[in-house]
Parts: structure tokens; C-alpha cells; sequence
């Protein structure tokens, strides 16, 4: 039986199991084999197979986007209208077939926009809807395809995820699993857990708050279930099961996400009205240029930017180049962002806030 069965079989039993206070033991055993099914096909130990063509795009600019969907959203036109970047945009589903890079520049800032190919429900295992052509999208018999379009979100800042608005909201459900499956946290902050191994003394574990979402039993079964039998464990936040598993991969991205409804010119007021409404929501048609400018604004809101302007002695700071970084940058970030010689060569810096 192969890894996509096992996690398949996985599901199906989670799905039949009921939830309650006697089941709690037994589904954080079938969470634990699932992520550790899912690493194993997300992060494969065989490199045999066609190379194809790959996703990866060189990271450049000061931040980067990406642009997740299905196909035929608008992704690609909403690329072209904000970075001037010719993306190839039609009424056929799968007119994008490779990551097409674009710069927005923002208030000094230089943002990368990344126009992923469309997806479709399964693509974090790796298949594909068997009608579409393979010269197209993908091969059956190579599925990487879709793994590597939802990984390579996880080189985001910020993921605009772009949803029809003439179309059920079972679409966004569909997409939040399919990222959840290679890893990704949408809006989420990582959990206050502190885990480190040891090589004896068993397993401490510590809590500094009252567990109700899981307990000491089902965790000390999931270390086991790991391997991990020497570990210091301190939990100071009411965490999930997941949420401990999370921790323990390790390789989870926390990643701010605004939901872009695009085609809001199709649909009815009273509909716009309850979408805008809607937590990290945001309405939008690339057809008529609808509130484009405001999307703008709110990538930039997500990505917590902030400007550092350099000054020479003697001189006025030069407000024409800022420096872009995220904020809770340190002063080495800001001297590589420059030059990476500068850092090990650095002693003081002088430093002025300026108040907004």
C-alpha cells in the first residue's frame, strides 16, 4: 500500500470516528500517523523519476506574494494589471503552466507577485484531474506537479488567495486544506510550545497553563509514536493536538493570507456586501478595475513593512531609497539588505524613529 492510500485509509477512519472525550486518545494517534505520512510524500527519500520542469523562481524584491487559486480566477490578469507583467490570460482553465513573476512597487517598496499555476482538490498528494492534457499541466504518472505548486507558497510573505464570488465558499474550504496539507498555517501565529531533545533523562513535561484541547497522555504517545524518548517539553498556551504535532515537525509556515473575491461585477450588492464582511476578506474584478488600489493597500498592511531611510555624516537622510524590510528586523538584517560585507565589519549605529 502506498503513502496516498495510507493517508486516504487515515481519513476515512477519522472520518467515521466520532469526537468525544473517549475518542481523543485514538485520534491524536491517527493525526500523528497522518502527518508523518504526509512529510514522508511532501519531502520524498527517492529522487528517481522525469526532472520536468520546476516552479522554483529566484526570490528578489523586498517581499514576495503568491497568488493561489483555482484555475480561471483571474490570477494572471490580476498580475498583469498590478505589475505591468504579461501573464497569459484566457477562458480556458490552465492557461498558466509554470510560476510567472511580476514587481509591484509600493511606496518605495519592490513586492514580488508570483502567479502560480491553477490547482485542483488533491494537488498537495500529487494528482490531478485525468482530462486535462498532459502536455498541458501535468502526467499522471509524474505527480509532482501539485506538490509543487502549493510548496511553493511556502516561500510567501503573504498569500493572496483568489476565490470566483459567483461560485460556493466549498472552494475556499478546498484550498485551505490543500495548503494545510503541505503545511501551511493561514493566518495562524505558531504555537507557545518550547520542545528540545535531549539524548537521556526521559521526557519532562511542563504545563504553565490547564490543557483542554488535549492531555499529557495522548502527547506522551505521539513523542513515542516519533521516537522521542529523551525531551524537554513546556506548553504555555492551550494547544491542539495538531498544534503539538506542528511543533514537532517543525517545518510549519505561519503565513498572513487575504481572501481576494474576484468577478464581484457578476453578482448582486446584498452578495458583495455579506463577502467584504467576511474576516481577511476582500472583494475585487480585474474585468473593471474594481478596488484594485485598496488590495494594494492591504498586502501592504499584511506584510508589517516598514522604511529605513540611511543617512551619511554630515548629511541629510536620503528619503528617495528607503531601506524595505519586515518588521522586528535587526540591525544585521538591515547591513545585509545593503551589502553582505557590511556586517562583520560593523561597530554602532546611530538610530532616529520617526513616529507616524
Amino acid at each position: 500500500m502506498g503513502v496516498v492510500e495510507k493517508i486516504k485509509e487515515i481519513e476515512e477512519e477519522m472520518a467515521r470516528t466520532q469526537k468525544n472525550k473517549a475518542t481523543e486518545y485514538h485520534l491524536g494517534l491517527l493525526k500523528a500517523k497522518l502527518a508523518r505520512y504526509r512529510q514522508q510524500l511532501l519531502e520524498p527519500t527517492s529522487k528517481s523519476g522525469p526532472a520536468g520542469t520546476g516552479f522554483d523562481v529566484q526570490k528578489s524584491g523586498d517581499a514576495r506574494v503568491a497568488l493561489i487559486g483555482f484555475p480561471s480566477v483571474g490570477k494572471s490578469t490580476l498580475l498583469s494589471k498590478l505589475t505591468h507583467t504579461q501573464s497569459e490570460a484566457a477562458a480556458y482553465e490552465f492557461t498558466t503552466l509554470t510560476a510567472i513573476p511580476g514587481v509591484l512597487e509600493y511606496k518605495g517598496a519592490r513586492i514580488q507577485l508570483l502567479d502560480l499555476p491553477g490547482i485542483v482538490e488533491g494537488a498537495s498528494q500529487g494528482t490531478f484531474r485525468a482530462d486535462i492534457i498532459s502536455t498541458c499541466f501535468m502526467n499522471i504518472s509524474g505527480r509532482g506537479r501539485g506538490r509543487q505548486v502549493v510548496s511553493t507558497a511556502k516561500t510567501a510573505d503573504v498569500i493572496l488567495i483568489m476565490l470566483d464570488a459567483t461560485k460556493s465558499d466549498e472552494q475556499r474550504r478546498l484550498l485551505e486544506h490543500e495548503l494545510d496539507a503541505v503545511g501551511i498555517r493561514l493566518n495562524k501565529s505558531k504555537p507557545d510550545v518550547v520542545f528540545k531533545k535531549r539524548t537521556t533523562g526521559g521526557i519532562t513535561f511542563n504545563t504553565t497553563v490547564k490543557l483542554t484541547k488535549t492531555d499529557e497522555k495522548t502527547i506522551r504517545t505521539i513523542l513515542a509514536g516519533y521516537k522521542l524518548h529523551n525531551c524537554d517539553v513546556m506548553i504555555r498556551e492551550d494547544i491542539t493536538t495538531d498544534e503539538f504535532i506542528d511543533v514537532l515537525i517543525g517545518n510549519r509556515k505561519y503565513i498572513p493570507c487575504i481572501y481576494v473575491y474576484n468577478k464581484i461585477d457578476s453578482i448582486s450588492l446584498e452578495q458583495v456586501d455579506k463577502i467584504a464582511r467576511s474576516s481577511k476578506s476582500l472583494v475585487i474584478s480585474c474585468e473593471m478595475d474594481l478596488n484594485l488600489d485598496y488590495l494594494v493597500s492591504r498586502i501592504w498592511e499584511e506584510l508589517s513593512m516598514v522604511k529605513i531611510y540611511t543617512k551619511k555624516r554630515g548629511a541629510h537622510p536620503d528619503l528617495n531609497d528607503p531601506v524595505c524590510l519586515r518588521k522586528g528586523s535587526t540591525i544585521e538584517t538591515v547591513c545585509d539588505s545593503i551589502h553582505r560585507s557590511l556586517a562583520p565589519n560593523f561597530r554602532y549605529a546611530l538610530i532616529w524613529s520617526v513616529l507616524s
